[in-house]
């Protein structure tokens, strides 16, 4: 059987705690290897409940001209499948008000909607179109929603070093079929699970992206999240900078507040 389709299987069969057991007592070939990396750096993350934050969008074009959106954060986590999340703009003008709602999912196609104040509507995103720019930025919409680990089925490649930090290098495939890439490669700090690097490739397997991590902060003494995120389209020459600020966690979120309608009365 191909490993890559045995590996999703593994997950479903044993669950997180049956896996570690089989792949504690089986060979750890490189896809068994990346997939426990995944598994780790998913378990890290769990268990936060609920988040907000503000964030600053900055979209430069090739010739370095700039554009600046003010924007906030809404994420509730939901326990076995993919994570519920809002993002409302505030700024500029011709933004303010635009909410966007993902519902993430592990082995569905994530599910996206668009409320747009000039329309009063909100429109759904196709499942199919998930590689498009999300605002103008250099992120796609798939980029956004949740990475849950049955996304993906992996690869160990090797260990190495990125700015004095020691890191799995794991290659990643998407199992959906429209996915914009064909494979991404990201590099996982080995001390604490956490994404330093990640290189994206489009569907013709040539470089797309970069997306580097930097200024990570703990919160709740167990989660890391990075004030500043970079993405650099390498086949335009455009990026996208977002600067992450005023964390907060478990703050009462529920599914109410994830609706299409909080859609409409986001604020």
């Amino acid at each position: 059987m191909n490993t890559k389709i045995l590996i999703p299987v593994l997950i479903i069969s044993f669950g997180l705690t049956g896996f570690n057991s089989f792949a504690e007592t089986s060979v750890e070939t490189p896809e068994v290897k990346g997939l426990a990396v995944a598994i780790e750096t998913d378990r890290r993350d769990n268990g936060f409940g609920d988040s907000t934050a503000d964030m600053t969008m900055e979209l430069r074009n090739k010739q370095g001209d700039t554009s600046v959106r003010q924007i906030r954060i809404k994420a509730l986590e939901v326990q076995g499948d993919g994570d519920k999340s809002m993002s409302i703009f505030d700024e500029p003008a011709d933004v303010k008000g635009t909410a966007f709602l993902t519902f993430s999912h592990a082995l569905e196609p994530d599910e996206q909607w668009l409320y747009l104040p000039s329309l009063k509507r909100v429109k759904r995103i196709n499942s199919k179109n998930k590689s498009g720019p999300f605002m103008g930025s250099e992120f796609a919409y798939e980029d956004i929603s949740s990475q849950e680990v049955a996304k993906y089925t992996y690869k160990y490649l090797r260990d190495e070093t990125i700015n004095g930090i020691d890191c799995f290098v794991i290659e990643r495939y998407p199992a959906y079929e429209h996915s914009g890439y064909t494979r991404t490669v990201g590099w996982i700090n080995k001390a604490e699970y956490r994404p330093e690097k990640i290189i994206f490739y489009d569907r013709k397997d040539t470089l797309l992206k970069t997306l580097t991590f930097s200024n990570y902060k703990k919160y709740l003494d167990q989660y890391w999240r990075a004030d500043k995120q970079e993405m650099e389209n390498h086949q335009t020459g455009k990026s996208t900078v977002l600067s992450w600020s005023n964390y907060q966690f478990k703050t009462g979120l529920t599914d109410d507040d994830f609706s299409q309608n909080s859609l409409k009365r986001a604020k």
